[in-house]
């Protein structure tokens, strides 16, 4: 089993306050009306709702904890329209298991400080179709955070955008700050 270094949750109700989901969402420019969609590392749902509020396509949801599958199906609850898939999984080494070329937009949030992240990145490029988007938002590099892994295995900006074009993708919508402690950006899957 690979867990993500550093990747102890915070209790949740602490974990909502660090984020605006639909806003960030809207910012990075990850909401389209028909995408299907898969998080990788959906923790305790947060940004799942959001999403799945967002969009009629499938969101596919996936987590090596089976406390956050629970936590994120506690946190739809009847607030999903249905189009949520979860998935226990290990991504990080056995892959997201999904068809090449088959989902609109891809998640990975918080997650980049994992040992390979080119590797998830082009995971996420492989399952994404043409034109498809992923979207990136890291913890600012800065001691001044509550939380986020250790500065010594927190990426910088400049380090998941060029690991974005590193992966295969364009830059659609460059590093840019997520207040009050997150950057993202997000990158285009070539037509």
């Amino acid at each position: 089993m690979s867990k993500v270094p550093e990747s102890a949750m915070p209790e949740e109700a602490l974990w909502a306050t660090f984020f605006d989901p639909a806003a960030i969402l809207v910012t990075l420019g990850l909401t389209r009306a028909d995408a299907d969609v898969v998080e990788f590392g959906c923790g305790y749902g947060t940004f799942t709702q959001a999403v799945a509020a967002s969009t009629k396509g499938e969101v596919v949801a996936l987590d090596i904890e089976p406390a956050m599958i629970a936590a994120t199906a506690r946190r739809l609850g009847q607030a999903s329209s249905g189009n949520v898939r979860l998935l226990l999984r290990d991504f990080v080494t056995d892959g997201t298991g999904l068809r090449d070329a088959s989902v609109d937009c891809a998640l990975l949030f918080n997650i980049l400080h994992a040992e390979d992240p080119v590797a998830l990145l082009r995971e996420a490029h492989r399952i994404l179709r043409p034109a498809g988007l992923v979207g990136v938002i890291h913890w600012n590099h800065s001691p001044a955070t509550p939380r986020g892994p250790d500065l010594r295995i927190r990426p910088r900006p400049e380090q998941c955008r060029n690991w974005v074009i590193e992966a295969g993708f364009n830059v659609a919508k460059d590093v840019v700050p997520l207040p009050p402690h997150h950057y993202g950006l997000t990158g285009l899957k070539a037509t």
